[in-house]
């Protein structure tokens, strides 16, 4: 609590030199949004600091929201910009690219993420069009694992959500000499009028790629490339946080994440009330959605285990695989696939037997402590699978260094409880310390 007041001590202070108490502000660069009031909007926004963890609180309006965001994080925002930059084009994607993207998402997009990306780039000193590529083009070029276990298959039969968030740890803002990882934020959202959610992400970055919400909600994306693909619809991120900005139920989250559909991802969504879970595959024109039985988790050479549903960036749904590569069998051989890099994935030189090793490498780990899952135990083979110890071909392949993380987690949203991990410059997520949190607790603490 002494640690909190000093932090919004600190805060109104520092308002109060440079700007007149008297003033009543209007902050937008387009008028087109204003705040009557900085001191409430501001004080209703709060960062802390917990063991190495930094923590956002953000409430209000969306725009509101964004001017927290923006004010609170405002060095880290630029210096993730000028990371994601420099990464962009050494992948081939130039700013002017990911802006055309972007305009040509925009009409479909819900005008309160709008409103909040204005507010970030307005408290910032970035444009709103810097803010939008960044947000856009983020979930261009992204890797992950995720799976979901509940009933017989954890401990007491509660949904455990997990999500491994994989790319690589050492891009740097070339200005500040800052890694991306290094800026790396828990936000806590309590936008007015809907759904309280958490999730990890970076600074400036209004859309998401993971979270749950206070209805027991979760979901994660995967990308999974395919030849089917448009940029007509709301690009993924912002899919996910409609998710966990609006939805109550398992049925509301799946058709939000099968609409607007735009490039290939996989899902994994979950409802801890029921509790179930569900794989979702997408393409531009194809979904698919099952959970553990449902007859496409079964063909060969996928397997299906009961009460979980899991993937990697690959598809395991027939039609939507039709899209992404020549064989349904991702490689017979790995090891000599990934060499050669054989067998690519439509769209990408990556190979599908990479991704075969990876979803084997997640199906062991899990198989290995099925029916005895809980938080603690669930983090430790996550760790494991990305430290080779579940499949020997993902051993060497993460003697590659195939695989980097800049944080993974297990959630348990029936009761809030987390626990997470995030990488620092030297050192992966899963090489890391973990940190135990509950999001019902930290939200009471905003309160």
């Amino acid at each position: 609590m002494k640690r909190k007041m000093i932090l919004v001590l600190i805060t109104v202070v520092f308002i109060i030199t440079i700007i007149p108490i008297e003033a009543s502000i209007n902050i937008s660069t387009n008028n087109e949004k204003s705040i009557s009031n900085i001191y409430d909007c501001i004080y209703n926004g709060r960062l802390e600091e917990r063991n190495g963890i930094k923590i956002l609180h953000l409430n209000g309006s969306y725009y509101e929201m964004g001017y927290q965001h923006g004010f609170l994080l405002k060095d880290d925002i630029h210096a993730v910009f000028n990371a994601f930059l420099n990464w962009a084009t050494e992948k081939g994607f130039s700013y002017e690219d990911i802006l055309q993207k972007w305009n040509i998402m925009k009409p479909l997009l819900p005008e309160c993420y709008i409103d909040e990306m204005k507010g970030v780039a307005d408290a910032s000193g970035l444009s709103l069009e810097n803010i939008s590529v960044l947000n856009v083009g983020f979930y261009l070029i992204i890797n992950c694992g995720s799976f979901a276990a509940w009933g017989t298959a954890t401990k007491d039969g509660k949904l455990l959500h997990v999500r491994s968030h994989d790319l690589p740890i050492k891009i740097m803002d070339p200005n500040s000499g800052t890694y991306l990882v290094e800026t790396q934020v828990l936000f806590i959202r309590e936008p007015d009028g809907f759904y309280s959610s958490i999730s990890p992400s970076e600074p400036g970055i209004v859309s998401v790629s993971d979270g749950f919400n206070e209805n027991e909600i979760a979901v994660g994306m995967l990308s999974s490339w395919t030849n089917d693909e448009t940029f007509k619809g709301i690009g993924v991120g912002f899919r996910i946080r409609m998710i966990l900005d609006t939805t109550s139920s398992i049925d509301e989250a799946i058709d939000i994440l099968i609409s607007n559909k735009t490039l290939g991802y996989n899902f994994i969504v979950s409802d801890a009330k029921i509790p179930i879970g569900y794989a979702v595959e997408n393409t531009a024109n194809i979904s698919y959605v099952g959970t553990w039985n449902s007859t496409s988790e079964s063909i060969a050479p996928f397997w299906e285990i009961e009460n979980v549903v899991r993937r990697a960036n690959l598809f395991v749904d027939t039609k939507t695989a039709e899209t992404q590569r020549k064989q349904y069998h991702p490689g017979k051989f790995p090891i000599f696939s990934i060499i050669l890099n054989l067998n690519k994935m439509s769209g990408t030189s990556i190979s599908a037997a990479r991704t075969w090793v990876h979803f084997t490498a997640i199906s062991k780990g899990i198989e290995s402590e099925l029916g005895n899952l809980d938080l603690n135990k669930t983090m430790t083979i996550l760790r494991d699978i990305y430290l080779g110890k579940t499949d020997f071909r993902f051993f060497f392949m993460q003697l590659l260094r195939a695989y980097s993380t800049p944080y993974q987690w297990v959630m348990c949203p029936e009761n809030g409880d987390f626990v997470l991990s995030f990488a620092t410059r030297d050192k992966n997520a899963f090489n890391n310390p973990v940190h135990y949190f509950n999001f019902y607790e930290l939200l009471d603490e905003n309160s």
